[in-house]
């Protein structure tokens, strides 16, 4: 596919630039905004903001318009843009070739760009991708399953997202980069930031074979609201969200819930049904909100290519006394489990057959190893005995 040409390029830069304002001057998923940036352009929404000269149709209170324009003087677009380049990175913006047409169904609180560190293409990435996420404090189970999960889709050509943080989010990035795969971050604060501080060299290893992104500008730190924010944008450029472990109040629920409002898979692993962590995934599934997964074949089977990413059919082991006829399956279950055995007579009335019937039975079973005659008796054969019922 060809890129734009270098014109076009220089003809995008001023929305780049006041888009890259407008990350600074409002908080992710400001739906007003959004809807503002549905009707003018934002270097004409800049010039608004600052002259305070927004249009009545727009909609705008004093008291918001007070608290853009308060952030007004601390604006340096060109010094971010340039501080993000340094870094390897970008900030792509709707109607970039880069841009995940998929972020569109957030609609008025859709991202106002994206800044991004590493390399490929996010619109590429996200196309065979899936979250992984869940409880920060999460049990040696939930890392354990998380890490497993997140290496399987990553051989299958998955992509695997989640937000950087402790706990699953850590285990699922991990997994994908031990195999070789790669995995997106998602982060709460600018992607210069290292946050939370002990996942630094988790964060740096995502940006080396990975991709890191984050609606906030470089420089910018998390706080509560912002984590909340982060998790719609995990949900929307995903094909689906599988929660690992999750209590009944944990972060993780508003990622499976935005997925699940976004028409996205959403998955749940069970737990033990004494965990705590487990008992928000365990309520999704229980409510029909989220399907139960065991492993990457069954989320590819959900959110891959029909009739291609099909999960194998599991089923227990084929025992040989599995493939008999019903008539010769009873007469086998009438055979005592001793060394003795029984007569014909015996096993008839047992069986509920004729006797003739059931000593053509004995017959054909001895011929296939699971009896034996002993005398005027019938017992199991040796093998048969030591693996009976």
């Amino acid at each position: 596919m060809d890129g734009p040409s270098a014109e076009e390029e220089r003809g995008r830069e001023p929305e780049r630039l006041a888009r890259a304002a407008l990350a600074r001057i409002t908080e992710p998923g400001d739906a007003v905004v959004g809807r503002w940036l549905s009707r003018v352009s934002a270097p004409t929404l800049i010039e608004a903001i600052r002259d305070r000269t927004v249009p009545g149709y727009l909609d705008l209170d004093a008291t918001r318009l007070a608290g853009y324009r308060a952030r007004l003087p601390y604006l340096d677009p060109e010094a971010d843009l340039e501080r993000v380049r340094a870094l390897g990175g970008r900030f792509i913006i709707p109607g970039d070739i880069e841009w995940p047409s998929q972020l569109d169904d957030l609609g008025d609180s859709r991202p106002i760009g994206l800044w991004t560190r590493g390399t490929g293409s996010l619109r590429l990435l996200a196309l065979r991708s899936v979250a992984v996420v869940g409880a920060r404090a999460c049990t040696t189970y939930g890392a354990h399953v998380a890490g497993e999960l997140a290496a399987q889709l990553a051989e299958r050509g998955w992509v695997v997202v989640s937000g950087a943080a402790y706990g699953i989010d850590a285990a699922a990035h991990r997994g994908a980069l031990a195999v070789g795969g790669i995995t997106i971050g998602v982060l709460a604060c600018g992607v210069d930031e290292a946050y939370p501080p002990g996942n630094s060299e988790l964060i740096g290893r995502i940006a080396e074979q990975g991709l890191l992104l984050s609606e906030l500008a470089p420089g910018e730190h998390p706080n509560r609201f912002r984590f909340v924010l982060r998790n719609r944008v995990i949900a929307a450029l995903t094909r689906g969200t599988v929660v690992v472990e999750a209590a009944l109040r944990s972060g993780a629920l508003s990622t499976a819930r935005r997925a699940r409002d976004l028409n996205r898979h959403t998955m749940g692993v069970a737990g033990p049904v004494t965990s705590e962590l487990s008992a928000g995934v365990h309520a999704l599934i229980r409510s029909g909100a989220a399907t139960l997964v065991t492993d990457a074949a069954e989320i590819g089977e959900l959110i891959g290519a029909i009739g291609e990413d099909l999960a194998p059919r599991r089923s227990g082991p084929v025992l040989p006394r599995d493939c008999l006829e019903p008539p010769v399956a009873r007469v086998l279950e009438a055979v005592p489990a001793n060394a003795e055995g029984a007569p014909v007579e015996s096993l008839a009335r047992a069986a509920g057959l004729p006797p003739e019937e059931v000593l053509q039975r004995l017959y054909e079973l001895g011929s296939l190893g699971f009896v034996e005659r002993f005398g005027a008796h019938w017992r199991l054969a040796r093998g048969a005995r030591n693996t009976s019922r």
